[in-house]
């Protein structure tokens, strides 16, 4: 098992920026991918950044060049720096790993709220 707690949402204004913070424990040692997804009103949950152990970490077409996934190995802690936020960024975030055996771990996820 994995668990995963995320951190560091909250109310920003647009064209401001925040960090994310995904902290893992558990069965660490299994994880293969970790990313990020969001959920916003009335939407499906979609990809933000996935970030695999071994390749490059890959974006999703609205926020490349805006947010940047990244992980520290010593810490089992992910980030997503988000910059240049707009509204329509708003959403709930959600960390997720996936391990070897391709099995899905999520954690409680985090309100961004992108407003003036």
């Amino acid at each position: 098992q994995v668990q995963l707690v995320e951190s560091g949402g909250g109310l920003v204004q647009p064209g401001g920026s925040l960090r994310l913070s995904c902290a893992a424990s558990g069965s660490i040692f299994s994880i293969n991918a970790m990313g990020w997804y969001r959920q916003a009103p009335g939407k499906q949950r979609e990809l933000v950044a996935r970030m695999p152990t071994r390749g490059a970490t890959n974006y999703a077409d609205s926020v490349k060049g805006r947010f940047t996934g990244s992980r520290d190995y010593a810490k089992n802690t992910v980030y997503l720096r988000m910059n240049s936020l707009k509204p329509e960024d708003t959403a709930v975030y959600y960390c997720n790993a996936v391990s070897d055996s391709y099995q899905d771990y999520w954690g409680q996820g985090t309100q961004v709220t992108v407003s003036s």
